[in-house]
């Protein structure tokens, strides 16, 4: 269920749960005290600072006092810490007054009043996004929120909150793709979606394999080839009239990962349906450029296929011609996110001569190694661009970390039958496959032999760790998490600086 949000004046709003910011004590030994809505109290006949002092509340961000009151038509109210008052505070704070109103019909809170624009944007994006479930259950589940409202004094939150109900609702339908189990989800019907995405407003357009083996997209369909559900590939085009520049991003779209003849352990494979959760965050993204108002040309391209080990499966040792004619020779069937992402990004740089393109995908568990599961690698090939999505993704409450492009690496890429092999020499003992991923990534920016970059600017999100969750953490949700569609959208937002 989605979550309906809306701007009511305080100071209660007629909501079962009413939730109110703390802060923490200006002294040593004391309890945290209530913020914005503390003139309600009396009136529900709450003594907060009785409860605080017997929870020991400190406001800190996530911390929640709940006090039964079952009066003026509310049940509820929940004291929530919000620390030092910060984005990433309010957020967390949100979220926590979510997972504590499980059950409830509707909730107010005071958490972003008087906070300005920005806070209202988050707090609002958190309590939808927390809010969030995904089942295939036979009987209904409870919603954990159906309606929350929040209670600021400012009629011009209202702008604010129009952008946090587009920019959630993207990271929903990112969500929902992913989370869509593999048996449902053929390339055929995420490409299906993609065209529903897109709708009337912007265009839309589909390779079948019979379009993908004339134009030359081998990549997409050595990958595709193992299984019974063929490949296919999507391009949408949001293009208002007078757009000057072009930004064009590429999701990784693998259905399902099996690892090929390359197979994967059970283990391993219990999370790949998520394994397009690049392509889904490009799609989610795609869905907001209207609502948000985004004045640049924005070209989705998203390579879909499932990764089987069928009988007609590209074998170890094949090598495969990509879209503009350069040859991988495919050394790992499990590496064929590259493979799939290369045919996409030869496209946009040959066909499409972008101003920035930006790919996003769950590639690589080196990823995870040193930046665990929270953090998403961020790859650039210019300053400006690495600095303005790491700062796009703080605002949206997600966490990039920009990694280095290693020029010493290069070479562990070389193959003696192809211009490139698309996993790593291990004799030239570099590790980092990650950084690899992202030099075999970026061979495809220029055409075969080529020595100018056809692409002024190029960045690589390897989101292998923060696309999918354990358990439920802030307004993170378990299952597929669609990371990246908020830092896309921010970075959008800001005129795409790159």
């Amino acid at each position: 269920m989605s979550l309906t949000l809306t701007i009511a004046a305080p100071p209660l709003g007629g909501a079962a749960v009413l939730a109110l910011p703390t802060t923490p004590p200006d002294r040593d030994g004391g309890h945290a005290v209530v913020g914005a809505g503390a003139d309600v109290l009396a009136a529900l006949g709450v003594d907060a600072d009785i409860a605080l002092a017997r929870e020991e509340a400190k406001g800190e961000p996530g911390e929640v006092v709940a006090i039964p009151v079952d009066r003026a038509g509310v049940e509820t109210v929940l004291l929530a810490g919000v620390g030092d008052g910060s984005i990433a505070s309010l957020r967390r704070a949100a979220a926590a007054v979510v997972r504590r109103s499980k059950g409830a019909e509707s909730l107010a809170t005071t958490l972003a009043d008087g906070r300005g624009p920005d806070a209202v944007r988050a707090v609002a994006e958190s309590l939808a996004l927390a809010s969030y479930s995904f089942t295939r259950k036979s009987a209904p589940t409870p919603a954990k929120l159906a309606r929350a409202m929040l209670l600021v004094d400012d009629p011009s939150a209202e702008a604010a909150l129009a952008r946090a109900r587009a920019s959630s609702e993207a990271v929903r339908i990112a969500r929902d793709l992913a989370n869509t189990p593999s048996l449902e989800k053929s390339p055929e019907w995420l490409a299906d979606r993609a065209v529903e995405i897109a709708g009337r407003t912007l265009q839309a357009e589909v390779w079948d394999v019979d379009k993908l083996r004339r134009d030359g997209f081998g990549g997409v369909l050595a990958v595709g080839r193992g299984s019974a559900r063929p490949p296919r590939l999507v391009r949408v085009d949001h293009a208002p009239r007078g757009a000057g520049r072009h930004v064009v991003l590429v999701g990784k779209g693998i259905t399902f990962d099996s690892g090929g003849l390359s197979l994967k352990s059970n283990e391993g494979m219990t999370t790949m349906k998520t394994d397009m959760s690049g392509g889904a965050a490009v799609l989610g993204v795609m869905s907001a450029l209207q609502a948000l108002k985004i004045d640049l040309r924005v070209t989705a391209l998203v390579p879909i296929a499932e990764n089987m080990p069928g009988g007609d499966a590209t074998r170890p040792g094949d090598v495969i011609t990509h879209y503009g004619g350069r040859t991988s020779e495919v050394l790992n069937t499990d590496a064929e996110g590259r493979l799939v992402l290369a045919d996409a990004i030869a496209y946009a740089t040959t066909q499409l001569r972008p101003d920035v393109v930006v790919d996003i995908a769950t590639l690589t568990g080196a990823a995870t190694l040193g930046l665990g599961k929270r953090h998403g690698a961020l790859y650039a090939t210019t300053d400006r661009l690495r600095q303005a999505l790491a700062s796009a993704a703080e605002q949206g409450g997600e966490r990039l970390w920009p990694m280095p492009i290693v020029e010493d690496y290069r070479d562990a890429l070389d193959s003696p039958v192809a211009d490139l092999r698309n996993v790593a020499d291990q004799r030239k003992h570099y590790s980092g496959g990650s950084i690899v991923a992202a030099l075999f990534l970026r061979e495809f920016l220029t055409p075969p032999g080529g020595s100018d970059a056809a692409v002024p600017a190029w960045a690589h999100l390897d989101i292998a760790g923060p696309a999918r969750a354990d358990s439920d953490e802030d307004d993170v949700t378990k299952g597929a998490t669609g990371f990246g569609v908020r830092a896309l959208l921010r970075w959008l937002e800001a005129g795409a600086p790159a």
